[in-house]
């Protein structure tokens, strides 16, 4: 599986960090595998030979000779990974991946003698990476519009041939993670995950809960972010962008930003938009269960069309439970809504109609207007919220089976595992706390029927004017209760 790491200015920068040890001390004899020329000394491995300076200055001399502007980011970057349980690949069979791969992006076409200079480096046993420099040795530059879903076309080849794990078909759906630096940045900054992925978790639920455009950008800000709005010639909003405060680049100077689409492919304001759905009205939370349930039913007659703006609207509906959800389950529908993200988005998709979608979207609004989903129901009331949730979920899991989107269904599936999971949370009783209004250490005075001795000679004995049941007091000390 290709994937695109972020291009980059600096070649003897990015040959450094993958012939290192890595960030962690990952990397494991770091090798090229493969070059634009046959034979090409390995820096690793015959150091006299080649360095990496010198294997930089290389790369880069097409760069250098432009006569032309050169471009601000000429190094081009992608990894390519096996899945853990595929058999290890040989150092021959990676060099074979890589020459094709590199030809099928549009970096070195098979038989061009011009094309752009490039390595892959292998320091891992189930992947490679690839660099390149983005100019021919013809002073012209590269085509490679389109070159990850070349690869990865080029990708299931190798899959069939060698009999590796089948990934799903690139349909754009997948999360949009966030690359190496974004991470790191993160890190630096002490924080447990990227902006990017802040940001996307906020969008999501502000799409999912708005019913107009304004709304969805009011509860954006209400959120705390930043928000830039585009304009058409004609002054009409056709796009937004966001920024968290205090993520900034270029030395503190400008915000981070981030466009809609940038985030998810469903989150551009055209998506956004067709998401929207009339106004309802706070629906009752006892039904809320109910209409899923009749949704659920719903989507598993649906058609190929309908059944996307179910899944999508279902999908909604997760992110608010989430977001609504009781303490003792939060965690468990946070995960099932993050592993449903996928499966909300039916490939080749435009049109978000569907005849669950109303029922879905009414009970999405009773949660939202009834936060504490246990409130006049307890534990039972989320137990049969989340068993009607984990039977949309799988009837989503049925419907894109039917269609053979394989990531979806796998991703739905999970999603069903982690409600699952959370409805049998709702099943255990709490532990035991000891009362606060019960003190931890007392003062009992035996029973002299027990045997017990008498009062210590010269201690005053205690009179008790109304004679009846005696309580405990409490003793003296840190053990009392606060």
């Amino acid at each position: 599986m290709p994937k695109k790491a972020g291009s980059g200015e600096c070649t003897a920068d990015l040959l450094a960090y993958l012939f290192g040890p890595g960030n962690h001390e990952e990397h494991t004899d770091p090798h090229l595998v493969a070059a634009w020329t046959p034979g090409l000394p390995c820096p690793a491995r015959t150091p006299d030979r080649m360095t990496l300076s010198d294997l930089a200055l290389l790369l880069d001399a097409p760069v250098h000779a432009l006569r032309g502007p050169k471009p601000a980011e000429h190094v081009w970057h992608v990894s390519v990974r096996n899945e853990p349980d595929d058999r290890v690949l040989s150092d021959t069979e990676w060099a074979t991946v890589a020459a094709e791969m590199v030809a099928a992006a549009g970096i070195a076409p098979h038989g061009d003698a011009q094309a752009c200079r490039w390595v892959a480096v292998r320091h891992a046993d189930d992947h490679i990476h690839l660099v390149a420099t983005l100019a021919r040795q013809d002073g012209r530059p590269p085509r490679i519009r389109g070159d990850i879903p070349r690869m990865h076309t080029a990708a299931r080849a190798f899959e069939t041939a060698w009999n590796l794990t089948p990934m799903s078909p690139l349909d754009r759906t997948a999360r949009r993670a966030p690359v190496t630096g974004e991470r790191e940045k993160a890190a630096r900054r002490g924080l447990t995950e990227s902006a990017r992925e802040s940001l996307q978790r906020t969008v999501r639920e502000a799409a999912a809960r708005a019913t107009t455009t304004t709304d969805f950008l009011t509860r954006l800000r209400d959120a705390g972010l930043r928000v830039r709005e585009h304009h058409d010639e004609n002054g009409a909003l056709d796009g937004y962008a966001v920024a968290l405060p205090g993520d900034r680049a270029d030395h503190g100077t400008r915000p981070v930003w981030f466009s809609g689409r940038t985030l998810a492919y469903d989150l551009s304001l055209p998506r956004i938009r067709e998401r929207f759905h009339p106004t309802v009205a706070p629906a009752d939370l006892a039904r809320a269960h109910t209409r899923i349930r009749e949704a659920a039913t719903l989507l598993t007659r649906a058609g190929r069309a309908e059944g996307a703006g179910d899944v999508a609207a279902l999908g909604d509906l997760l992110v608010v439970a989430a977001a609504t959800a009781p303490t003792p389950v939060r965690d468990q529908i946070r995960a099932a809504a993050a592993a449903f993200e996928q499966a909300s988005r039916a490939p080749g998709t435009r049109t978000l109609h569907g005849t669950a979608r109303a029922h879905f979207k009414a009970s999405a609004r009773a949660l939202e207007h009834a936060p504490r989903a246990a409130r006049g129901g307890g534990a039972p009331a989320v137990l049969t919220l989340l068993i009607a949730l984990v039977e949309a979920v799988e009837a989503a899991t049925a419907w894109h089976r039917a269609q053979h989107h394989d990531a979806q269904n796998r991703a739905a599936a999970q999603a069903a595992a982690l409600l699952r999971e959370a409805a049998t949370l709702t099943t255990t009783p709490p532990p035991t706390r000891p009362s606060r209004s019960v003190p931890r250490t007392v003062r009992v005075t035996p029973a002299a029927e027990r045997g017990s001795a008498p009062p210590a000679a010269g201690a005053p004995t205690r009179q008790h004017p109304n004679p009846g049941p005696q309580h405990p007091q409490p003793g003296p000390g840190p053990g009392r209760s606060r």
